[in-house]
């Protein structure tokens, strides 16, 4: 059974982030290309596409950039993207690992806003520079340096997002497999909190230990996967954020399941 912490806010709803935008108490970032933010976007949203901040994604660009969106260490922000949710859970992690704590992801996809007939705007609003202090959370960042010390801890659990077939063919030893589209619901980028729950519960993922996460090689499905786990109120999580892709170009061991069936393929 999980053991939990005290409750996070993850997400912000979408009537929540439309009245915050009225009141100008929000600060919003849009992480879809700059193309297709200028047709369209929230009202007052600010533009930080994913390629721009993987550049460079050191403390001090993030800075940089932070600081040239209007952001000050109190201002309360909330991320979207088009892609589930996944580019938007990389771009709120930076901010969290560079000390901004007040930071959440809309609920919805931008194409889902869209659908509901809300407010949407092409104009690119007038933004301030402020500056916001450096922060450095180091307790949410795993390095290949620290997975390598710690992996082969009992309480240590290692979660692999990417696909399950591409978990099959080859992962990081010890790691379990927890497919990104598990995370979603129907509606929402991610499922209830009850929801995820009983999903951690189900592969014996237990808030008594340190989790760390990992994907493919930028850290946007596995930082999907940070803010599913601190929903459910499993706070002692890190995320692996160069993921498999540095992981096997340091030559590091892999596993792949043998004898896997058809269904080993199966997300649930």
């Amino acid at each position: 059974m999980c053991c939990l912490t005290q409750s996070v806010k993850i997400t912000s709803d979408i009537d929540s982030v439309r009245s915050e935008i009225r009141d100008n108490s929000i600060s919003v970032i849009d992480v879809r290309r700059e193309g297709d933010y200028k047709q369209d976007h929230i009202p007052n949203s600010v533009n930080l596409p994913l390629a721009t901040l993987l550049s460079d994604d050191s403390p001090e660009n993030v800075l940089k950039l932070v600081n040239s969106m209007g952001i000050d260490n109190e201002t309360p922000v909330v991320v979207y993207d088009d892609t589930f949710g996944a580019l938007a859970s990389r771009v709120a992690w930076t901010l969290e690992w560079i000390g901004h704590s007040n930071v959440t992801l809309l609920e919805t996809t931008y194409s889902n806003w869209k659908s509901l007939g809300l407010e949407i705007d092409s104009k690119i609003p007038d933004v301030s520079k402020k500056d916001h202090s450096m922060n450095l959370q180091s307790n949410i960042l795993a390095t290949s340096e620290y997975l390598e010390s710690v992996k082969s801890r009992d309480d240590v659990i290692l979660i692999d997002n990417r696909e399950r077939l591409n978990y099959l063919e080859q992962h990081i030893p010890g790691a379990v497999s927890l497919p990104y589209r598990t995370l979603a619901s129907s509606d929402g980028i991610l499922r209830s909190k009850e929801d995820m729950k009983r999903l951690f519960d189900n592969r014996d993922i237990s808030g008594d230990s340190e989790i760390i996460t990992y994907c493919g090689s930028v850290g946007t499905l596995s930082g999907l996967a940070y803010y599913a786990l601190k929903s459910a109120g499993l706070s002692n999580t890190k995320l692996y954020v160069r993921s498999f892709k540095e992981w096997k170009n340091l030559e590091k061991p892999t596993d792949k399941q043998q004898d896997a069936n058809y269904w080993d393929l199966s997300a649930e």
